[in-house]
């Protein structure tokens, strides 16, 4: 569903950082059957960095940042047109997830005695907000200088959850090299309310897959992981990470420790982040890609982040042992990405906190503000 314009881009430039404004394709909603223009963003600062993102899902399209030796590569996983977005095998590149991210055990929750059954469109259990989540929605926006203000309204009883939720996700570029994302919602009910930016980073380069992706060296901020069962559910224990393959406080080669996951073949977990006050920002992870040089720093105000390896992207049929008849494609940016060949970094509250006494607060009253603030910044480790 690819769709052209011969529309000028609108122009802003703001402390060093230009920015422009124009159209990416065209969505119509299977709830409504109307059709509406997606917008994309374009911001480019003095240091070379570029980040697209656009209004479906507030989608982060791509992110282009410098090498060492100057090359500018795509870093971010994603696909050239609509079409792209919309096909099914999308695992939500770049997408803002709510009204909650990650897993809802068994599809229930319960808030002040009252339990809500949500969607399940993952066996018994939800994951990523249902069948029609944020990601799935072309979100209005208002530019201001060179900040986007995407909003959504999710309206009572969307995906099974209460209250009507006003969601506000504004991004903007710094000179500094600093991609800063602000989540805020309110709601007219008690709510849960967890919401993320799923993009897949690969520092060597979008598509240069697995084999690039195990030179990265990696860090996570965290003493603790929540302990889960075969689903990914979590049972409400948390584990230690010391002596254990998730210890990532000290910097690991991920090709030395992602085969070594028991029960996984790769990381995806939540890691319970060290932090002192929710309101600040705290550094959560750290990524550094030698070969070139690229590295990235990961700071939020939320408890946890979803450390994922696209386990489940479809394998490389020339590495893939069984048959590879029914093997699905998944077409990106430049080609075929695989298994591997990338990581996400999801800061969120922990998975299924609602449904857990000892995990950090998750119920959204009437008269409060859910406010959830990331910043990525780029750099060259030298």
């Amino acid at each position: 569903m690819s769709h052209t314009t011969n529309e000028m881009p609108k122009y802003y430039q703001q402390n060093g950082v230009e920015f422009e404004e124009d159209e990416f394709g065209l969505f119509t909603s299977t709830l409504t059957g109307q059709s509406s223009a997606v917008r994309r963003f374009t911001w480019r600062n003095s240091n070379n960095v570029t980040v697209q993102v656009i209004t479906y899902g507030a989608t982060i399209t791509s992110i282009k940042i410098p090498s060492e030796n100057g090359t500018v590569d795509d870093i971010v996983m994603g696909f050239n047109d609509m079409e792209g977005y919309l096909n099914k095998l999308n695992p939500y590149f770049g997408a803002t997830v709510g009204r909650v991210a990650n897993r809802v055990g068994y599809a229930t929750i319960t808030i002040d005695n009252v339990t809500y059954n949500v969607s399940a469109n993952l066996g018994k259990h939800q994951l990523h907000g249902g069948f029609q989540g944020f990601d799935k929605v072309n979100l209005n926006y208002y530019v201001c200088g060179t900040k986007v203000v995407f909003s959504y309204l999710s309206r009572d009883g969307e995906e099974g959850y209460p209250g009507d939720v006003l969601v506000n996700v504004s991004y903007e570029l710094t000179n500094n090299n600093e991609f800063l994302v602000d989540f805020k919602a309110t709601s007219s009910k008690p709510t849960f309310v967890n919401l993320t930016n799923h993009s897949y980073f690969n520092l060597a380069g979008h598509n240069k897959g697995a084999e690039e992706m195990y030179k990265h060296v990696i860090s996570i901020n965290a003493d603790y992981t929540t302990d889960v069962d075969d689903n990914s559910i979590p049972s409400g224990k948390l584990l230690p990470v010391a002596d254990t393959i998730f210890d990532l406080r000290i910097p690991k080669v991920l090709g030395d420790v992602i085969h070594k996951i028991p029960g996984y073949d790769g990381y995806d977990h939540n890691f319970c982040v060290n932090k002192g006050s929710l309101q600040e920002n705290t550094f959560v992870a750290r990524a550094v890609h030698p070969p070139s040089g690229r590295a990235m720093e990961i700071y939020s105000n939320q408890p946890g982040v979803q450390f994922y390896c696209s386990n489940s992207i479809p394998e490389d049929p020339k590495k893939f042992k069984g048959d590879v008849t029914n093997l699905q494609k998944l077409i990106g940016k430049e080609g075929r990405y695989y298994k591997h060949g990338a990581f996400c970094c999801e800061t969120q509250n922990w998975p299924d906190a609602v449904n857990h006494k000892n995990f950090p607060p998750a119920v959204l009253y009437p008269g409060q503000t859910y406010h959830h603030t990331v910043t990525y910044k780029f750099f060259v480790n030298k």
